[in-house]
Parts: structure tokens; C-alpha cells; sequence
């Protein structure tokens, strides 16, 4: 057997991390182009991330430099599967206490768009970019995020194609709506084996009936949203939807002490401010705790109902004490409380945008082809796991927890020792203390004001135990 030649390791603990991917790279230059890359993603820059920036040359001339054409070969020409790479890191996330997936936890589903022009590229087109709210000329991914009150990693990946790149258009057997992809990609979670309570995701996913038929087909439980002008039909003199349901308990109401239908909700967060909600379960038209098929309207004023502060929500997982609870072997109870703790971790979401999308760079790439652009992506997603693969390793000090100042950790996931101690565990390294202390960084963004501990109810704490 050929003795593999060595590369030039990358800075403190990544080396560690890269190396348990060297087995997927046939060659040199590729384990090397690997390690540079994810240095380049972690690195603080002032430029977007592209090949150039990774490199740290300039951003014209600098593009036929040895080292960003290094980086173009390894992204573009060289020989190595995404598929496996995104396998082996799930494995290491899986494998670590810190970030190993439960059954308490969530799979998100959402969709970005990055802005992207010209009529080459993979993907590309004018459609709709959620996250910059316009029609655009760019590339729509769909993802799912795994998340819990502790940590939160993207699962997977899928672009968009539009329908003007087949020849025959939507009726072309290769085209795939964004919620055929979703779908795809939740029955892939469930291939792997990944545990979670529910599927969550917002309005554009919950409104749809194939959808929501394609999780229950799964065995899969879901609470997503529903826009407030969500109705079924009825007859003039009947209540129509959540939000008319919402308007006549709201007159129920009286004060805390009096809530007519609705039960306290207390959601806590990681930042240690708690915000109080109120729920009520929807039981009109379609909708009832003991149908296949629950509603629920949260919000912090039962009697205003603020846009921003209320939540349509749609669920198929069983009330506690009803019959469907008794019955299904595959989707837990949950009370009012469990489906607000549940639909909280969709805030994860807005994370990823900061933290992966942003801070790594990933709309930053300059390629064209569909696989070039989903090795970056992959390598974007490697570079955040290992944020959380470095964290897990730091010394811990288990939470004491005193009456003034609970312990809200989540178990066997202890508090770590004060912000630099990367640095300090490999001094030495040249130019090692910048890029780890950049990702220390990453990671303290990713944990300030997350949800913290799980939702509880006041007038539901028997349900939940």
C-alpha cells in the first residue's frame, strides 16, 4: 500500500477535524485544498468569502495565483463526493455528546435564495428569494437544520432548479417544486435515521395539503405555520378560521387570573429572559384535539393579537388523553406548551442566516456548475460543524444551579470555561489564535438568546412531567 504523503496541517484542533475526512480525499492536493478552505471560511475577512478572499490574495490579479487556482481545482475539477463528505460530518456530530441528536429536538425545513446573475449558472433564475423578500435573478437551496435548546447543524441541502431549465418545463419528469424537495429531504432524514419530534417549518410549507400528507405518509410529526388569513368553509354564521376562533375566546378573556379558554405559556430563553405567552387550542371546522389535525394560536395578548407577537399554527400530533394518543406508536403527545416549545426552535433558522450565511460566506461562491456549488456548500457546512465539533472538546464546568440562578443547560451538555481558552490550548501556532478565535466567536453568536430551557405550562405542568 502507497504511503500517503503528509500535507501542511491546519491551525489547532482543526487539524484534528480535517483529518477524520482524509479517507473520502484520493489525493494530495485535495486533503490540502480541504484544510485551506475550511481556514479560509473560519478566518475573519473583510471581503465576501470567494476564492480569491479564501486565499488571501487580491481580488483581480490575484485570481491566477497559485494558491486561489489551488482552490478553484479542488472546488471545481478534483474528484471527491459531497454526499460523503456531508455523511462523515453528520457522523462526527452524531458521535459527540455535545451535539448528538435526541428525540426532544426538531427538523426545520426552510428555503434561501442568493442573488446570483447571468443565464449559465446551475440553478439560476428569476423567482421569488424569501429572505431578501423580492423577485430576483438567483439561486433558491431548500435545507433542513436539526435543532434542539442546546445546538442547532444543517442536515441537508437541495437547489431549486426552475422550470425554464427543462425542456419540458413543470410537466418535464425532472422538475421538483420546492415542496417536492422538502419532502424529499425529511423522508431522507428518516432514512438516516435521525431523531426528532416534529417537522417545522413556516406558512408557505403548512398551507399546503400534499405537503402535510406527505409527512403523515412518513409517520412524521409537524407543527408549522398558517398564514392568519387561513379559513375552511362554513356557513355565514360560523367561526371560519384560527383567527376568528382567537377574536371570540379574546372576549373570554378577563385578566391572568381569568383566562377563559386560553392556558399560560412560559417560553425561557439561553440569554435568561423569559417571555410570557398564552395559547388556545382551536376546536371548530376542520380542527380539534381529537381529530387527525390540531390548531393552536400563541401570543403574548390574547385580546390584541399582535402580528408579530402571534403564531397560526397546525399540528397532527396527538392532544395527551385523547384517543389518537392512546393509538399511534409513532407520534408523541403534546400539549400546548410542547407544540410552542417546538415551534419556537424555528428562530434557528434566522441563526443560520447569521452564522452560516453570512458570517461563512455561503452565497459567496463564483462557480457556475451544480456540483461546484454544492461543494461549497458543503464545505460551509463543514467549517460551522466544526465550530461545534471544537466546542464540545473545550474543558467543562458542570452547571451548579442556585435558587438565584437556575441551571438551564440541557443534560450532559455542561457550561464552558471562559472565552480564549482556544487560543491558549495550542500557543505557538503561527497565525492559529486569529482563526480560532474567530470561531469561538461563531459560536458564541450562535448560543447568545437561543431557546433555552423547555416551554412549560402552568396550566398544563402535569401533562408534560
Amino acid at each position: 500500500m502507497t504511503r500517503r504523503l503528509p500535507v501542511e496541517p491546519a491551525p489547532g484542533p482543526l487539524e484534528g477535524y480535517a483529518a477524520r475526512f482524509d479517507d473520502l480525499f484520493g489525493a494530495r492536493a485535495q486533503r490540502d485544498g480541504f484544510r485551506r478552505y475550511l481556514e479560509g471560511l473560519l478566518l475573519p475577512a473583510e471581503r465576501n468569502k470567494t476564492l480569491t478572499a479564501l486565499a488571501n490574495t487580491e481580488p483581480l490579479k490575484g485570481a491566477q495565483r497559485r494558491e486561489a487556482q489551488g482552490l478553484q481545482w479542488f472546488l471545481s475539477e478534483s474528484g471527491w463526493g459531497p454526499r460523503e463528505v456531508n455523511e462523515r460530518r453528520l457522523g462526527l456530530l452524531f458521535g459527540e455528546p455535545a451535539t448528538s441528536a435526541s428525540g426532544k429536538g426538531v427538523l426545520v425545513i426552510d428555503e434561501h435564495g442568493d442573488r446570483k446573475w447571468g443565464k449559465k449558472t446551475a440553478h439560476v433564475g428569476r423567482q421569488w428569494l424569501a429572505n431578501i423578500g423580492k423577485t430576483e435573478n438567483g439561486v433558491v437551496s431548500v435545507t433542513s437544520l436539526w435543532a434542539d435548546e442546546g445546538v442547532y447543524y444543517p442536515v441537508d441541502f437541495e437547489p431549486y432548479t426552475p422550470s425554464h431549465h427543462f425542456g419540458g418545463g413543470k410537466n418535464d419528469p425532472k422538475f421538483r417544486t420546492k415542496l417536492k424537495i422538502a419532502s424529499e429531504l425529511v423522508g431522507s432524514a428518516v432514512q438516516r435515521g435521525l431523531p426528532f419530534t416534529a417537522v417545522v417549518a413556516d406558512s408557505f410549507y403548512g398551507e399546503d395539503e400534499g405537503f402535510k400528507r406527505s409527512l403523515s405518509e412518513l409517520g412524521v410529526g409537524y407543527v408549522m405555520a398558517l398564514k392568519p388569513s387561513h379559513a375552511w368553509w362554513h356557513k355565514g354564521d360560523e367561526i371560519g378560521s384560527p383567527w376568528e376562533a382567537a377574536l371570540v375566546a379574546g372576549e373570554g378573556w378577563e385578566d391572568e387570573r381569568h383566562p377563559g379558554d386560553w392556558s399560560k405559556v412560559t417560553r425561557s430563553f439561553r440569554d435568561g429572559h423569559e417571555e410570557q405567552w398564552w395559547a388556545l387550542e382551536v376546536d371548530v371546522g376542520p380542527y380539534g384535539p381529537d381529530k387527525d389535525r390540531r390548531a393552536v394560536v400563541a401570543t403574548t395578548d390574547p385580546q390584541r393579537l399582535p402580528e408579530k407577537k402571534t403564531w397560526y399554527l397546525t399540528s397532527n400530533l396527538p392532544h395527551p388523553g385523547s384517543k389518537r394518543a392512546t393509538e399511534s406508536e409513532l407520534l408523541a403527545p403534546a400539549g400546548l406548551a410542547q407544540i410552542v416549545r417546538l415551534y419556537g426552535f424555528r428562530m434557528w433558522v434566522e441563526q443560520s442566516y447569521k452564522q452560516v450565511k453570512h458570517v461563512l460566506g455561503w452565497s459567496d461562491y463564483q462557480v457556475r456548475s451544480d456540483l461546484a456549488m454544492r461543494r461549497h456548500w458543503q464545505l460551509v457546512c463543514c467549517a460551522f460543524s466544526f465550530c461545534w465539533w471544537a466546542y464540545g472538546r473545550l474543558p467543562t464546568e458542570e452547571p451548579t444551579g442556585t435558587e438565584d440562578a437556575p441551571a438551564t443547560e440541557p443534560a450532559g451538555r455542561g457550561k464552558k470555561e471562559a472565552r480564549g481558552i482556544l487560543a491558549r490550548s495550542f500557543e505557538g501556532g503561527k497565525g492559529v489564535v486569529g482563526a480560532m478565535d474567530h470561531a469561538e466567536s461563531i459560536l458564541e453568536g450562535v448560543l447568545r438568546d437561543a431557546p433555552a430551557a423547555e416551554t412549560k405550562s402552568a396550566a398544563r405542568a402535569g401533562v408534560f412531567g
